[in-house]
């Protein structure tokens, strides 16, 4: 079974700002623009917050609350209305997609997603950023395959409820799937019922991934077995020694600062997934 750190949301780069960490530790995630998209800003809420004012406010009006956004991964039911048979769903295509498929992503596997996040504050019925509070990397969400759909040339009559997500506005160009979440979570050894996709409504110490007082946001600390010793392979995009350090209890890693997809295989590192359940169930 592979386990996968997967990047989403706003950025430095796609979107320009952090996603918001709101003043009663909701995260609230800003999908990236996507101009093909059918969806504006102005229609989704997160986390029970419409993203419109959030997005204008906090780009200082350089993207607008009727822009169009990349809602994906989509996994709240409630951030929009849906069509009968909706289930939460993730699209990959080209450089991405090949990097899943190669590391042989599919049935089963679990995404854990996460993004750059910040605190705000509201001031004078705006948002904006609390001035000392330094953004980091977060989990922010969850989703465990079920299957995986390749979009050909046309959507299968069977997934119509899709036909909104961005990347059914992409049918027919090349390297593009969507994988579909479970309903349960089916974890070895499990014995909770835990939904198979969901989100981490609130900000917490143990699902932040940027070290306390690190000087960029890409210095992780992890727990101490993420440390790819004894032959074991490293977290893809990870090989270079030189990105991981033993520290005490814990493991330090230089994340790179490109790439989406990081597959981890839980074989060599069996205590994935029962570190990703605990993540999960509390």
């Amino acid at each position: 079974m592979k386990l996968i750190l997967s990047r989403k949301g706003f950025d430095s780069s796609a979107g320009g700002v952090p996603s918001p960490i709101l003043p009663d530790g909701r995260l609230v995630v800003l999908p990236i623009p996507d101009a093909r998209s059918t969806i504006p800003y102005s229609a989704i809420s997160h986390a029970g917050e419409p993203l419109g004012p959030l997005v204008s406010d906090l780009t200082r009006g350089r993207i607008a609350a009727d822009a169009r956004a990349h809602l994906d991964p989509d996994l709240i039911e409630e951030s929009l209305p849906r069509q009968p048979g909706w289930r939460p769903v993730f699209g990959q295509m080209g450089q991405a997609l090949g990097h899943l498929r190669n590391q042989g992503v599919g049935p089963g596997d679990l995404f854990l997603f996460f993004g750059l996040f910040r605190r705000v504050e509201r001031v004078a019925e705006r948002w904006r950023w609390v001035s000392d509070a330094a953004p980091c990397h977060v989990l922010w969400g969850w989703m465990q395959v079920s299957e995986v759909l390749s979009l050909g040339e046309e959507l299968p009559s069977a997934y119509s409820w899709a036909g909104y997500h961005p990347h059914c506005q992409r049918i027919g160009e090349a390297g593009n799937a969507l994988y579909i979440a479970r309903r349960r979570l089916q974890l070895a050894e499990s014995g909770d019922d835990l939904p198979g996709a969901g989100i981490f409504s609130h900000y917490a110490a143990q699902r932040r991934l940027t070290a306390a007082n690190a000087a960029r946001v890409s210095d992780w600390e992890l727990p101490a077995w993420w440390y790819p010793g004894d032959g074991r392979a490293p977290l893809s995009y990870h090989g270079d020694p030189k990105r991981w350090r033993r520290s005490g209890r814990q493991t330090a890693l230089r994340a790179v600062a490109r790439g989406q997809e990081f597959v981890l295989d839980t074989e060599q590192y069996p205590e994935a997934l029962p570190w990703a359940r605990e993540l999960i169930r509390n």
